[in-house]
């Protein structure tokens, strides 16, 4: 039996791009899949997610048109189309990581992982389900692998509350292969994944309510950008309903018909119950008490500040370690891992204002601190912040705005938060992330000349602050 110097099960993000890179460098690599190459990120998450962002935009974009002179009066959309050809998308990148990984040494086993045992030396892992011939694997149901070293790669996966009736809630796994689309539905949840899918439900026709326990959605975000989004998405006829929850669920007396039980006492009706109620590690199947890798309170895999597991040869990355769940980081967990498995050296990974953007109607860009928590560390913080019409939506009958804010210590000058919502917040936060990184000044934003007509020229033109 051959002994891999590296075995990662898990072939996201972290698993993908740690197993090539070690392959690189001449180690012996195998990396474990049991459902779809790629992770979550590439077959249910971040890229199919905004695919159907950008499908149920269309309709505005179609009647901003009427403003620019456009005419489209018999425009019809059609649920089949959008899933199909997303279906061939994340084929054809399920296809370009196969590539990636075999045309890199790496042996891509496709199967179901579980520890066996461990000695001082290597771990044994048994692999079930392994399909055949792209397994690559000869020995099929119940083969045995030896490696030197572990890296459990393997996500997390969508929760849903225990309630009667939890049975017959989808998850936002669910949303991306509906056989078609319901007239009404029910948002679950008030993170980002909600407020993202409450906006697509919408957007492509469906009548959509999202319910959420909590005073706010989107906890941890800035207050105000928080606030705003509320309003322009409630000017998209998404129905906000805060300080609710939802108790039971059960089948109507049609077959498309759920009868939802809300903690208010009220009974609604829906079409579908889309639960985004959290995500939770991936390890179920693992069997990690035959190595004696610890889990948290939250069931995620303990590491140190180098990866390590409890078990000395074995290491997490990614979501599975509760870390930010961002595909980005993930990477970055892995490329700073590298160095430590092959050299030993420290594993270094700053967290320090990563970006991020809600893909919800319109966008949330986001770097660096919160005001909240930027007066909590820094005390004494200047304030820049501005409200406008896009220049867009001055032809058409969109009442949708666009909101920016920066935050900035006063004792140093240093910019410490940038916040957009509006078109393409991501897209322009990323410029500005670099800069912030970088230590960038108030001084350094004002002397920045702007591209003009835009709105990221908002940017280096607020000079007032407003507190």
């Amino acid at each position: 039996m051959e002994v891999y110097d590296l075995l990662v099960i898990g072939a996201g993000s972290a698993g993908v791009r740690l197993s090539r890179m070690a392959a690189a460098t001449g180690l012996t690599v195998a990396v474990v899949e049991k459902e779809y190459l790629g992770g979550t990120c590439v077959n249910v998450g971040c890229v199919p997610k905004k695919l159907f962002v950008y499908g149920s935009h269309v309709r505005e974009d179609i009647e901003d048109a009427a403003g620019y002179g456009w005419q489209a009066d018999s425009v019809k959309f059609d649920w089949t189309v959008l899933r199909r050809n997303k279906d061939n998308e994340i084929n054809r990148l399920n296809g370009v990581y196969r590539n990636l990984l075999v045309n890199s040494g790496v042996t891509l086993i496709e199967g179901e992982a579980s520890f066996v045992s461990s000695s001082e030396t290597e771990v044994l892992v048994k692999i079930k389900s392994a399909k055949s011939p792209d397994s690559h694997l000869e020995g099929g149901e119940g083969t045995q692998i030896r490696a030197k070293k572990v890296i459990i790669a393997t996500g997390s996966t969508p929760f849903i509350p225990r309630i009667p009736g939890s049975e017959l809630a989808n998850t936002s796994t669910d949303m991306f292969y509906l056989d078609k689309l319901p007239e009404t539905a029910i948002v679950w949840g008030g993170g980002y994944i909600a407020v993202e899918f409450a906006g697509i439900l919408q957007g492509l026709g469906v009548d959509t309510t999202l319910v959420y326990r909590g005073e706010l959605f989107l906890r941890g975000f800035d207050e105000e950008v928080r606030q705003f989004v509320k309003g322009e998405i409630e000017k998209k006829g998404v129905k906000l309903r805060f300080n609710e929850n939802i108790e039971s669920l059960e089948r109507g007396s049609g077959s498309e018909v759920l009868n939802v039980q809300l903690s208010s006492g009220e009974r609604v009706c829906a079409g579908m119950v889309l639960a985004a109620t959290g995500r939770v590690p991936n390890v179920k199947q693992l069997d990690l008490s035959c190595v004696s890798v610890q889990l948290n309170d939250k069931g995620e895999v303990k590491v140190d500040q180098n990866f390590r597991t409890s078990h000395p040869l074995i290491y997490g990355l990614g979501d599975v370690i509760g870390g930010p769940q961002l595909t980005p980081v993930a990477l970055a967990e892995a490329m700073a891992l590298l160095p430590h498995l092959t050299g030993g050296s420290e594993v270094k990974v700053d967290y320090d204002f990563i970006p991020t953007a809600v893909f919800c109607q319109p966008n949330i860009g986001t770097v660096g601190y919160s005001e909240e928590q930027a007066r909590e560390r820094y005390g004494d913080i200047a304030v820049f912040k501005s409200s406008f019409r896009p220049m867009k939506h001055t032809m058409t009958e969109s009442a949708e705005r666009t909101f920016m804010k920066l935050l900035v210590d006063r004792a140093s000058d240093r910019v410490v938060g940038a916040h957009m919502v509006g078109a393409e917040a991501g897209e322009i936060i990323q410029g500005i992330a670099v800069a912030i990184k970088a230590g960038a000044t108030k001084a350094h934003f004002d002397s920045t000349i702007g591209i003009h007509p835009t709105a990221a020229e908002e940017f280096v033109t607020m000079r007032q602050p407003s507190n």
